[in-house]
């Protein structure tokens, strides 16, 4: 018996030490929140980058959370190629719909980009950026990315989500007829659509 209970403790004091260096796992890191925007051509899936774009992510799910995009228009198509150009939507013309500007975060802060699908705020100056959004059809980095004379700022759009489900829905809003005589009190002129898509709701994704 006493031969078994020393043999008991010589064990536990090499196992002490073991035990005590085994790695602690770590917490599992939060998924980043998506966005379904079920429009009148389809659904468009978007995963919302809240950790590098903190600012943009939460202004787009204030604009999500409160309603605000249900039955807006995708009003401006920019093609310049197949596959190749941009999307706009948000409020556009609908005063009430519109949140406070927020701040610009460009993609050399973020470390975004504007590669396809990418979605990102438009602006006119900088720190002027509400609820229109726009997205990325091909490459749209030497247009849209901070750089020098990108606008005329150099400062860029704000990235802030990319799509990850609906591609092809993309490409059949960007291929979206437009009116060559339609404009918005002069601008857009030959850009907006004559029958425009429209977003019927856009909600958080809940995960399962």
């Amino acid at each position: 018996m006493r031969t078994m209970r020393r043999a008991l403790l010589v064990a536990l004091a090499w196992a002490g030490p073991a035990l005590a260096q085994a790695p602690v796992a770590a917490p599992a890191e939060t998924p980043l929140p998506r966005v379904a925007i079920v429009t009148t051509a389809g659904t468009l899936v978007v995963e919302v980058e809240t950790k590098r774009a903190p600012i943009t992510a939460a202004n787009f799910l204030r604009y999500v959370d409160q309603k605000r995009l249900d039955g807006v228009s995708f009003y401006r198509i920019v093609k310049v190629g197949p596959e190749f150009g941009f999307v706009q939507f948000g409020p556009h013309t609908d005063a009430k719909r519109y949140l406070p500007p927020i701040k610009h975060e460009p993609t050399t802060q973020t470390g975004l980009s504007h590669t396809d699908g990418t979605l990102s705020v438009a602006r006119l100056g900088v720190g002027t950026a509400r609820g229109e959004f726009t997205i990325s059809v091909g490459d749209q980095r030497r247009s849209l990315d901070a750089a020098p004379g990108v606008p005329a700022d150099g400062q860029g759009y704000a990235a802030f989500a990319r799509i990850v489900e609906g591609r092809d829905v993309l490409t059949k809003i960007l291929d979206t007829p437009v009116d060559p005589a339609k404009a918005t009190n002069g601008a857009f002129k030959g850009e907006m659509p004559a029958a425009p898509v429209k977003v019927i709701t856009a909600r958080r994704v809940v995960s399962r």
